[in-house]
């Protein structure tokens, strides 16, 4: 607002951020036809559509138009990351798309609370049906969603496959042309998410059901049926997996084409009818009467000589029968007679065999297209917007999916009525975007150069006028008595219109146009080219009549779906039906008033070439598309005038923020109001005109500049209002909470203070009990000292919790109070055994032995022996050398030493190996046995009390096998020893002697060893014949 020059460098910026965004898009033609240098030539709007085609770039605007090249294959340019570039975006500000046709539409039915349309155009085959569901797929994904309306988004997609199923078929054109016309209101909520829908459905081409010319298909449902169904349900349908056992599928010699897999198709039609509501039973009974309608092709007829007939095929009737749940008898009958009424009475008159396949044909044909109307009906009951009270508010945005214009080889009725229909979709288009453009601008004076265009109306009223239109003519003929035909029709259509300029006939033809046109043909110049219409089939399709006696057959079936579609009322009805066109007539008028009371947007399909084949560019063919589309005629009044206008009070309310001497408001005159606004937003004066009662703008770019310094001014307006609200919210909410927070503090300050007092006097009262409990400490338990007491006890009790031994080995233990001594005595007793317990547990059987062991050593040893606490520390090993035996060989469980063994004569010393069996000491020379001293023979062991290592093994005196006790010096002797006290079972018996000991020589001698203590080990004998050993004392004990 402070600075319009810096308004003016954002709007330049944001201009020329558009204009090089146009240039990197339009390298190769440009995007917007407006935007053409030489926009009145057609070579060169076609020469755009081919460049833009080539590079895949099928989508191009003519203004707010759009104009559709189909590809005729799969373009990465439909996934949700385009959906999300589209949503919301700008209508010029991104590349053309199908997206960007139905985002403008959504905001504009949001923003201006208007009905939308979008319509949908071009020839068969130019991808219309395919446009329509990029439009319902792009709503689908971005519109706001919930449960509910997921469930509507659900039923709004599938409702295409089913749809396309039973109404569309391949024609030579198209591998899936639909055969009947499609307009889809789409309902939206006031949050904008799609909440309900309805279909009207328009001149289903029945008669494709019965017949097809070569190379086409019938319906879609049928192919599907027969590949797709299970072998269950084929079998309930009476039907076989193939398309060629049926006459109704075999007329075109096309039952399978390579584009389309029928088996796949059929799974996604049986989900969609899931989806969309149909039960199981209403799935069965709709494929009974699908079924019913393959068997009565195939029901044949013979003449009799009366020239009455009759049925050859009574299997087929059964099944028909069975299906539709009718009478045998009856059926059969109705196929081959007509009930006729003459003067109140009713008869029955044989068919000839002509007229009974006609009968069976026209009960096909009438079958098909009710249940067709039926299935659109349930298929708006699953979409209808359920909210009664908010229905009326609902916003709608129409979607017209139509036959395009259509010519054949041999065109009929249906293609009549076809061309009829888009010769007045092309008149609305006129009327709505070349007539209206020229009317609205001279109403409000604009000056601007008239644009020639080809009017249509003509041609309308050539079909349509009242009494002297072909529809008219066509009716009467069928309605009047006499003998009517195709061609007293023709007759009277020269006699009437023969003199338009429009109309021609063989008859009425010059020469040359008579080469080409065949006796029963007339021809039309329509506004997209001349067609040759045969009128063979006209008045019986125009009455599309049903014998009496077949439509009471029909309404006695039980087959719900049939008895909504057959009701009694029509027996008791004795006005006239509607003729098919008449019908078709009155449903377009309802159409063009539709459309006409919404804001329409355009999407203009082009097909490139005939063969369907993707790259292929026939400009021959898209030159007479471009001419019945009236796109030039279009792009010339695009270029002539003006891209967009709105009324003075609309342009004014949306873009009064912009300037600061609107906002907020205006009280001036609305034309003065939009001028000030223009002129402070720079726009120059070739950019817009003042119209009396709106503002006309014409480029595109100019209403993105203002669009785009909206959505600027909305964000500091917002922000405005975002910081003034805060300001308010938040000093209401610190008024609050400052407030609360002195009343939490009172409170919390009370509680405190409560709670210090209670602390103090608790503490008071702690402390006087401990004094006095200490006072008397040594009295026994009274009030006066329990307090105290117990606090000594605990506090021992916590000390001695933290402070446990955590070893055997560890001997401390806390002091206790005299009130304890005895607690404290069993605790430690009971800790030590837990301690034992602990370590018991976790010993290995090896240590236990090792422990074992040495508890045998310390009974013998210990206090007793000068070297016993040198061997405490040292494990006791298995054994001292290789485990040998007497003979030489290994054995495990020896115990071996080596040792040195004193001679009985002069005590010389000999190098032995002592080993210890489970039942003997044996004392060997090189694994020599030198002695075997049985533990039975042992009495006993002597070892004297100094750190030496002689013992004397004492053996009895009866054993003869033995020469005396052994005298034995080891340097492991305790360990020794200790072996042989175990293994002996000897512990008892081993003597620790101070000075001497006496030992047997053998014969009854002795001998002496004398011990002395000395600073080294010395042994030798001494004069007196006594073994001496000295040994130096390692303990005082």
């Amino acid at each position: 607002v402070c600075a319009s020059s810096a308004e003016c460098v954002d709007r330049g910026g944001v201009r020329a951020m558009m204009e090089s965004a146009l240039t990197a898009r339009d390298r190769v033609g440009v995007q917007d036809f407006v935007l053409l240098e030489n926009h009145t030539s057609e070579v060169a709007f076609i020469e755009n559509l081919r460049k833009r085609f080539k590079e895949n770039l099928i989508y191009t605007y003519i203004g707010s138009v759009l104009v559709s090249v189909n590809p005729y294959k799969d373009l990465e340019i439909y996934t949700k990351q385009h959906m999300e570039r589209y949503r919301g975006v700008n209508f010029y500000e991104v590349s053309p798309h199908i997206y960007a046709v139905s985002d403008n539409a959504y905001r504009s039915m949001r923003s201006e609370k208007r009905d939308q349309c979008i319509l949908i155009s071009g020839e068969s085959g130019a991808g219309k049906t395919e446009a329509s569901k990029k439009v319902l797929q792009y709503y689908a994904v971005t519109c706001p969603a919930s449960e509910h309306v997921q469930t509507v988004k659900d039923r709004l997609l599938q409702s295409n496959p089913v749809l396309e199923a039973f109404g569309n078929a391949k024609t030579l054109r198209n591998d899936n042309s639909s055969r009947f016309g499609k307009y889809m209101d789409v309902q939206f909520d006031f949050k904008g998410a799609p909440v309900g829908g309805h279909i009207l459905n328009y001149l289903l081409e029945k008669s494709r059901v019965v017949h097809q010319s070569h190379g086409e298909r019938n319906f879609h449902i049928f192919y599907q049926l027969i590949e797709g169904a299970e072998d269950e349900l084929l079998r309930r349908l009476g039907l076989e997996r193939m398309a060629q056992q049926y006459q109704y599928l075999v007329k075109g010699s096309c039952p399978k084409v390579s584009s389309i897999n029928d088996r796949s198709d059929w799974k996604v039609v049986r989900k969609a009818l899931s989806v969309i509501g149909f039960s199981d039973d209403e799935v069965e009974e709709l494929l009974s009467i699908i079924a019913s309608v393959l068997h009565l092709g195939n029901v044949q007829y013979s003449g009799e000589d009366s020239g009455s007939s009759y049925i050859t095929t009574d299997t087929q009737i059964k099944y028909i029968a069975r299906l539709l749940g009718v009478d045998f008898s009856v059926l059969k009958e109705a196929l081959t007679h007509k009930k006729i009424t003459a003067k109140g009475e009713e008869l029955m008159s044989p068919l000839n065999q002509e007229q009974a396949s006609s009968a069976r044909d026209a009960l096909s044909k009438a079958i098909y297209g009710r249940t067709f109307t039926w299935l659109v009906n349930k298929i708006n009951t699953s979409l209808a917007f359920k909210d009664k009270f908010n229905s009326k508010n609902a916003s709608v945005i129409g979607l017209l999916d139509i036959y395009g214009f259509e010519v054949f080889q041999n065109n009929s009725f249906e293609q009549f009525c076809i061309n009829y229909c888009n010769e007045k979709l092309q008149q609305l288009f006129i009327e709505l975007t070349l007539k209206s453009e020229q009317e609205e601008y001279e109403a409000e004076g604009i000056t601007w150069e008239p644009v020639q265009y080809f009017n249509n109306k003509i041609i309308c009223d050539l079909v349509e006028e009242k009494f002297k239109g072909i529809i008219s003519i066509l009716d009467e003929e069928c309605l009047r008595p006499g003998d009517a035909s195709d061609i007293t029709f023709l007759v009277k259509l020269e006699d009437t219109v023969g003199g338009h300029a429009h109309f021609v006939t063989h008859k009425l033809a010059d020469g040359k146009t008579r080469k080409v046109m065949g006796r029963e043909e007339f021809r039309l110049l329509h506004y997209a080219g001349e067609v040759n219409y045969n009128v063979n089939g006209f008045l019986d399709k125009n009455n599309d009549l049903l014998f009496r006696n077949l439509k009471e057959v029909m309404c006695s079936s039980e087959n719900r779906i049939l008895t909504q579609c057959f009701s009694r009322e029509e027996l008791t009805d004795k006005k006239l039906p509607e003729t098919t066109a008449t019908q078709f007539k009155n449903s377009l008028a309802k159409l063009m008033e539709i459309l006409m009371s919404k804001d329409p947007s355009y999407v203009r399909c082009i097909k490139p070439n005939d063969a369907k084949q993707a790259g292929r560019f026939e400009e021959v063919l898209v030159r007479h598309q471009v001419k019945y589309l009236g796109l030039m005629e279009n792009l010339r009044v695009r270029r002539a005038g003006f891209a967009y206008r709105r009324r003075y009070e609309v342009f004014l309310q949306r873009y009064k923020s912009l300037c600061p001497d609107t906002w907020p408001s205006w009280d001036g005159r609305l034309v003065d109001g939009v001028s000030t606004l223009v002129k402070h937003l720079g726009y120059k004066p070739e950019e817009y005109k003042l119209g009396r009662t709106k503002i006309f703008i014409r480029f595109p770019k100019t209403l993105f500049a203002t669009e785009e310094a909206l959505e600027e001014r909305k964000h500091s307006l917002a922000t405005k209002l975002q910081a003034s609200w805060k300001g308010y919210n938040q000093k209401t909410k610190y008024r609050k909470l400052r407030l609360s927070a002195v009343q939490v503090q009172a409170w919390w300050k009370g509680i405190l203070a409560r709670r210090r007092a209670q602390r103090r006097r608790q503490a008071v009262d702690t402390i006087r009990r401990f004094i006095k409990g200490f006072m008397f400490r040594h009295h026994p338990r009274c009030p006066e000292n329990e307090y105290f007491l117990d606090y000594v006890r605990y506090t021992f009790l916590m000390k001695l919790h933290r402070a446990l031994p955590k070893t055997v080995l560890d001997k401390s233990w806390p002091t206790p109070p005299p009130a304890l001594t005895e607690a404290s005595e069993l605790l430690r007793k009971l800790c030590m055994q837990n301690l034992v317990w602990k370590y018991c547990k976790t010993i290995s059987p090896e240590w236990k032995h090792q422990l074992e062991q040495k508890v045998v050593a310390s009974e013998v040893f210990k206090d007793k022996k000068d070297n016993y606490p040198q061997s405490v520390p040292k494990l006791f090993v298995g054994t001292r050398l290789g485990e040998v035996t007497p003979n030489g060989q290994e054995r495990k469980g020896f115990y071996a030493v080596p040792v040195t063994k004193y001679d009985r004569k002069g005590f010389k010393a000999r190098a032995r190996q002592l080993l210890l069996t489970a039942s003997s000491a044996i004392i060997v020379e090189e694994a020599k046995l030198k002695q075997r001293i049985d533990y039975s023979a042992l009495k006993g062991v002597s070892v004297s009390s100094l750190s030496d290592g002689l013992f004397v093994l004492h053996v009895t005196c009866e054993d003869n096998k033995q020469k005396g006790d052994a005298v034995l010096q080891s340097d492991h002797v305790i360990e020794t020893l200790t072996k042989v006290a175990i293994c002996a079972d000897k512990i008892n018996n081993i003597n620790i002697n101070q000075s001497s000991i006496k030992f047997t020589l053998g014969q009854g001698k002795e001998g002496i060893i004398d011990f002395t203590s000395g600073s080294e080990l010395l042994v030798a004998k001494a004069k007196n014949g006594h073994l001496s050993v000295t040994a130096p004392r390692l303990n005082s004990r």
